[in-house]
């Protein structure tokens, strides 16, 4: 991959001291050579259902051609506001991937502890819905991957590409540390 490909990666922050019901969200734009290239920031509710629609805004409002790949962190942010991978890759245009750091045996268990009814009903849906969760191994370290407009090999290519060193693509910990900071100082 080129070192000026760029990726959005979209990470979340939650601070739950203040009683709050609005998630942080921001979206980095970063190069293959880890040069930052933009930030934007959004929100979604906490246990709501907007988090996709925040992050097709956080895309829309970057207004950027030049991103390749949008890389989100997890599934499931703000508390079970699942993300429709679908929904974000027909919007983006461009290859979607869902990137996580830790095995998991799936939201199907914990979804139906915390819901009940119509709220239960359309997560497993959403849930249900996603392309299947593969791992893949990236500098010693454990990914977990969904992936929307990538085969196998090319989402271990993206990545292997910009994960330069730990386990965590830079586009996703740039972004975690930008959310965090703005969570910070709302």
């Amino acid at each position: 991959m080129k070192p000026g490909a760029r990726a959005l990666g979209i990470a979340e922050s939650y601070r739950n001291d203040d009683g709050g019901s609005a998630s942080t969200l921001a979206g980095a734009v970063v190069r293959a050579d880890r040069a930052l290239d933009g930030l934007a920031f959004g929100s979604c509710t906490v246990g709501g259902r907007d988090a996709t629609d925040a992050v097709c805004e956080l895309f829309s409002a970057l207004d950027r051609e030049d991103v390749r790949y949008v890389l989100v962190a997890g599934i499931a942010p703000a508390w079970y506001n699942l993300l429709d991978l679908h929904r974000i890759h027909e919007h983006v245009s461009r290859p979607v991937c869902s990137v996580s750091f830790e095995a998991s045996a799936g939201l199907e268990d914990a979804l139906r502890r915390e819901f009940s009814g119509e709220a239960l009903e359309r997560r497993l849906a959403t849930y249900e819905r996603q392309p299947t969760r593969r791992r893949t191994e990236v500098n010693g370290h454990d990914l977990y991957w969904r992936a929307l407009g990538l085969d196998g090999p090319g989402a271990r290519e993206l990545l292997s590409a910009f994960t330069p060193e730990g386990g965590r693509p830079e586009p996703l910990r740039v972004a975690r540390i930008a959310a965090r900071a703005a969570d910070a100082h709302r």
